[in-house]
């Protein structure tokens, strides 16, 4: 697929779930790089800002199906992927598919579910696929799990495990809009309507799960230059050895750097990744993936000021 027509169709989706997704255009660029490199997204934010909307929207924009789990301390893994049953009348069991069957499954506060439940997505995230009664089901493509987790309340919460956390793409995090874009957002919803509720009418379809899969392929043939991707790998790497971070980022955080900065120069609309796509798509792609030495969390230091520091001293290489 030429440049030209990929940039034009993620330029049009973009358009179209902008109709209903108010303001926080860098989050839904962000989540347009993970659809696009067919990763997975934990998307942190305090309740009221829209994240189950920017989710239906997007399924709106793509026909894709899409399929919501609230994840609550009583959920079991089977809620998730499914389960068989006894057919009365066949005289037989069956098999009951879960809601992860979808294009697109909102994982809804999934940090209120004990790790047992937690890790049924963790198949079903890397393999693409569910075992129910040792039979094993494929998921259709395009397949991409939207996260989402509350930072303010932890309470009753079940912080998600390393080998669950390394397996979303990204980490994005969702502010408060600005002011115009709230009231436009605020506006639009309370105009003749008694409750809130989300206004689809605005987004139309303009590409399909086909086409999907189709911008991921040319989305992974994107040209990365050795220089460009030894400058990834460096900066995962320089995590691993920084003071302060116990854990740093490990193999996979150089995949999702390189994937992801793909993703950017696709969105930007060139066929070649530069390095400061990687430098830009640094702190979403690897925030999730380092762990600070208890030293510096006493001290108040952030992830995110660590990682800004290693960017900072990491050489980037000269285009």
């Amino acid at each position: 697929m030429p440049i030209t027509e990929l940039g034009d169709r993620v330029a049009a989706i973009r358009d179209q779930v902008a109709q209903a997704f108010v303001g926080q255009d860098e989050v839904l660029d962000q989540m347009l790089i993970a659809l696009l490199s067919a990763g997975h997204v934990l998307l942190e934010g305090v309740p009221g800002l829209g994240k189950t909307l920017l989710v239906r929207a997007l399924a709106a924009a793509t026909e894709c199906s899409f399929s919501r789990i609230q994840f609550t301390p009583d959920l079991m893994p089977s809620d998730v992927s499914g389960h068989a049953f006894y057919d009365p009348k066949s005289e037989s069991f069956k098999i009951r598919r879960g809601p992860v069957f979808a294009n697109l499954l909102l994982a809804d506060e999934i940090n209120r579910a004990p790790a047992k439940t937690q890790s049924a997505l963790l198949e079903v995230m890397q393999e693409q696929q569910v075992t129910i009664e040792s039979r094993s089901f494929a998921l259709e493509s395009p397949f991409m799990t939207i996260a989402t987790q509350n930072p303010i309340e932890q309470e009753g919460t079940y912080p998600l495990p390393e080998a669950q956390l390394d397996r979303f793409l990204l980490k994005l995090k969702i502010a408060y809009p600005g002011l115009e874009d709230e009231v436009r957002m605020v506006a639009a919803v309370s105009q003749g309507k008694r409750a809130t509720s989300f206004d689809l009418s605005a987004v139309r379809p303009v590409a399909n799960g086909a086409d999907i899969v189709a911008m991921q392929r040319a989305t992974a043939a994107i040209a990365v230059d050795p220089v460009v991707l030894d400058y990834a790998v460096r900066i995962a790497r320089a995590t691993r050895e920084w003071h302060g971070i116990a854990m740093g980022a490990g193999p996979r955080g150089s995949l999702a750097l390189v994937r992801s900065a793909r993703g950017l120069a696709v969105v930007q609309g060139r066929d070649f990744v530069t390095p400061d796509d990687v430098r830009s798509i640094a702190l979403p792609a690897l925030r999730h993936r380092i762990a600070l030495s208890p030293e510096m969390q006493i001290e108040g230091r952030g992830v995110e000021d660590m990682l800004r520091a290693v960017l900072e001293k990491v050489e980037a290489p000269r285009q």
